[in-house]
């Protein structure tokens, strides 16, 4: 019945008018997650790969990079970025074969590529006094650029990764990259996937990766946006020779459950950094970030002010 054929009815053509807007507001909050405040999508050439970028405004700021972890995308840090904006420039990167950046027709995807792609970044955007944030595999490319570029950086936070990545951790996700070739029938199945394997973190967030994270394969299927030559570049790796490098005030946050910075590592990081914070967070996993927003966002603005960071 079409508003129209009920203009006899003025209450229920007055209902339908109310109804069938919110129907389509609903509908469109089904296919896409709401969409995070005040960022722009931007592009820049580096290495002759482009890079894509959500940049989350402040000019005049400090600038704030964010770095994802293998697989993830730049909207990985949708919900933490507004935490930053009044205080800092934020920017968050697409690295090289991930989201909407561009791959290499090399295959080149060590952390050494990445550094190489962020030192470009900065340089053309002329960009000073760094705090550099990343997770993971965007983590341990913070650690190599703080450790080349002393002078740049103001402030280091590595989120759950620390110097090396051993043979399980390398040949894991080259297992992972197989298994998944194939995708998946829908998005609503790649996100009860997400669910299944990573249960502390909100549906929203997982939401989220997944439609920006994903695209439609030309035979419907739904495949990561990644290269999947990343696990080239995805090996053993043993970061130490630059760590020891670094001059600026830094902290690992750590989830407390996960096993990819083990007590050994982190006594070396103490003896190594001086006046390094570690914290670890109880019982997460490998993205306190996201499983534990409200903590994570107040250890990382404590030590942005300069205090010790501790639960």
């Amino acid at each position: 019945m079409t508003l129209r054929g009920i203009s006899h009815y003025p209450r229920a053509a007055a209902l339908l008018a109310i109804v069938l807007p919110l129907a389509c507001v609903l509908s469109a909050q089904t296919a896409a997650p709401a969409r995070a405040a005040s960022f722009e999508d931007k592009y820049i050439e580096v290495n002759g790969i482009g890079l894509h970028y959500l940049d989350w405004g402040s000019n005049g700021k400090p600038p704030l990079l964010m770095l994802h972890g293998i697989s993830r995308v730049a909207h990985q840090f949708d919900h933490i970025a507004p935490g930053f904006n009044k205080d800092y420039h934020v920017f968050a990167i697409d690295m090289r074969g991930h989201g909407d950046s561009g791959w290499s027709p090399d295959g080149a995807y060590l952390v050494e590529d990445y550094v190489k792609d962020l030192e470009a970044f900065v340089d053309k955007l002329n960009l000073r006094d760094l705090v550099l944030l990343g997770n993971s595999t965007g983590g341990r490319v913070v650690q190599v650029y703080a450790g080349l570029h002393p002078n740049r950086v103001s402030r280091l936070i590595s989120e759950d990764v620390g110097p090396e990545r051993t043979n399980d951790i390398a040949s894991a996700f080259t297992r992972q990259v197989q298994q998944e070739a194939n995708g998946w029938a829908s998005e609503e199945d790649l996100v009860a996937q997400l669910k299944r394997t990573n249960t502390r973190t909100p549906e929203e967030m997982l939401r989220t990766y997944a439609h920006y994270g994903a695209k439609q394969r030309e035979d419907g299927r739904i495949v990561w946006k990644r290269d999947p030559n990343l696990a080239r570049g995805f090996v053993p790796t043993e970061l130490w020779r630059f760590v020891r490098q670094i001059k600026c005030p830094t902290i690992y946050i750590l989830g407390g459950a996960s096993r990819i910075v083990p007590a050994e590592t982190q006594e070396e990081l103490k003896k190594t950094i001086p006046g390094v914070q570690i914290v670890v967070m109880p019982g997460l996993g490998h993205y306190p970030d996201q499983e534990s927003t409200a903590e994570f966002l107040k250890i990382v603005q404590t030590f942005l002010a300069g205090k010790p960071a501790a639960l």
